[in-house]
C-alpha cells in the first residue's frame, strides 16, 4: 500500500477517510508512532469515512470508545498498557471477530497480541513540524501463498 504526505490535520483526517473503504468487519488497524502524530485524527478520518457521526477522541483514560457504525467501530489506546494482565483487562481480546473493526493507537505496547492479519499505519514526522509522512502496509496479506 502506498506512502502520504500530509501537512494538517484535515488532510491526515481525508487519508483516514479514503483508507476507510478498504475497511470490512473484522479488520484491524494498528497504529504506531509518538504523541502528536495525528493517530487520533487519522482515527477520526476513518470514522468519518464510515459515515459515522461521533466525536473522534482519544481513549487514552477510557482504554476504548464505541463509535457505533455499521460494522461497529471501536477505538482502543494501548499507551498504559504495559502487561498481559494490564491488556486483558482492557477486553481487546473479547472485540477481535469477524463484525468489528478496530483502530488500536499505541500499537507498539501491544504488537505480539496483534492477529496476523492486520493494518499497520505508521506516522513520523516529515520535514517541517506539521508534516506527516503516513505508510501504510497490510500485514499477514500473503502468508497464504508463501512457500516458506
Amino acid at each position: 500500500m502506498p506512502t502520504y504526505k500530509s501537512s494538517c490535520v484535515e488532510q491526515t483526517e481525508k487519508i483516514g477517510a479514503e483508507f476507510a473503504a478498504a475497511l470490512s468487519g473484522g479488520d484491524v488497524v494498528a497504529f504506531f508512532g509518538g504523541l502528536g502524530m495525528g493517530k487520533t485524527a487519522f482515527v477520526r478520518g476513518i470514522a468519518i469515512g464510515m459515515g459515522i457521526n461521533a466525536h473522534v477522541s482519544s481513549p487514552t483514560f477510557a482504554l476504548v470508545h464505541d463509535y457505533g457504525g455499521s460494522p461497529t467501530f471501536y477505538h482502543f489506546d494501548m499507551y498504559r498498557v504495559n502487561s498481559w494482565d494490564s491488556l486483558y483487562s482492557t477486553g481487546f481480546f473479547d472485540y477481535l471477530n469477524n463484525k468489528n473493526i478496530l483502530a488500536v493507537e499505541w500499537s507498539e505496547n501491544i504488537e505480539n497480541a496483534l492477529p496476523d492479519k492486520h493494518y499497520r499505519v505508521e506516522i513520523k514526522r516529515g520535514e517541517s513540524e506539521d508534516d506527516r509522512i503516513i505508510k501504510i502496509t497490510k500485514e499477514g496479506a500473503n502468508n497464504e501463498n508463501s512457500c516458506g
